[in-house]
């Protein structure tokens, strides 16, 4: 006599709608999904000590296998400067009507680079660090935001060589100098927004970092990093929309106020109208702006 083994009734599967009340009553979320953007802000906050850390890491290791090791960061910057003065300063002549013309270069140089560096490393703070985003949970910011202060802390290791400098070749120390202060904190600002914007892009599309370094030698000449806007501006052989792009150019910006704070023969009428409120005005739409169009992809960061 055969004997029937009857299954036991499978439960309904329950609908989209149902599920997702199902998993709210028993307080499921979905893995990875992007939290609102106060929460973000304050997962960031939290993990502070992490971004701090991890930048300074970052800028222990760059030049560990370097037999000079940390004076790379110094030199690095010296380097472009010398062959900078030679083609543009020697053989171009901009440094004709500049006063200070080595100072003016050096603190343009160090300035823009801080601007480069922290772009090119936000380019790939998620494309390089697959592994990293994989494998821990955290907020993604938390990478383009510590490759940016590890920018700045380079930077601040190469502002004592830039002192040396400017007090050789007779520059004196004055007040205006603690005006580098809000300067920095301003373009740090803008980086960290341009750096997170070019990680989100460079995310989906790691061939960005390929093309970036044209992008950013093309924008470092028209930055007035090797010449005066403020020369080129007064010819009236240039549109008045061109000198209007030149002048409120934000790297260009960022560099005339450090030569405003730290070079005594750089003046107030060398700078645009209004140069604070348009710094400011860069910053908070590249910071907040990048921050936003940033988070609006958390949850695919690492996927794919």
């Amino acid at each position: 006599m055969s004997q029937v083994l009857h299954a036991p009734p499978q439960a309904p599967v329950p609908a989209g709608d149902d599920l997702a009340a199902l998993a709210a009553r028993h307080g499921l979320s979905v893995s990875g999904a992007r939290p609102s953007l106060p929460a973000y802000v304050r997962q960031l906050w939290a993990r502070r000590h992490f971004i701090t850390a991890f930048a300074t890491a970052k800028l222990t290791a760059q030049y560990s296998q370097a037999k000079l090791g940390q004076l790379w960061q110094v030199m690095t910057p010296l380097l472009n400067a010398a062959v900078y003065y030679f083609i543009f300063g020697v053989l171009l002549g901009t440094k004709h009507g500049v006063p200070d013309y080595v100072p003016f270069l050096v603190t343009g140089v160090f300035v823009w680079t801080f601007t480069q560096s922290s772009i090119m490393a936000g380019t790939r703070a998620i494309s390089g660090n697959l592994g990293l985003v994989r494998a821990l949970h955290f907020p993604r910011a938390a990478l383009p935001l510590s490759f940016c202060l590890q920018q700045l802390q380079q930077l601040l290791f190469s502002m004592a060589a830039l002192v040396v400098i400017l007090l050789c070749f007779g520059v004196p120390v004055g007040v205006s100098w603690l005006l580098a202060v809000p300067a920095l904190f301003l373009q740090f600002t803008f980086n960290a927004g341009v750096s997170m914007v070019m990680a989100r892009m460079g995310a989906r599309t790691p061939d960005i970092a390929q093309l970036m370094p044209f992008v950013l030698r093309t924008w470092m000449y028209v930055s007035g990093v090797m010449w005066s806007i403020d020369k080129l501006a007064d010819k009236d052989s240039l549109p008045r929309v061109v000198t209007v792009l030149l002048e409120t150019n934000p790297a260009a910006i960022y560099i005339d106020l450090m030569r405003f704070a730290l070079i005594d023969s750089f003046h107030a009428s060398q700078l645009p109208a209004h140069v604070w409120a348009i710094a400011t005005g860069w910053a908070l739409l590249a910071g907040v702006g990048g921050f936003i169009y940033f988070w609006k992809a958390e949850e695919t960061y690492g996927r794919g």
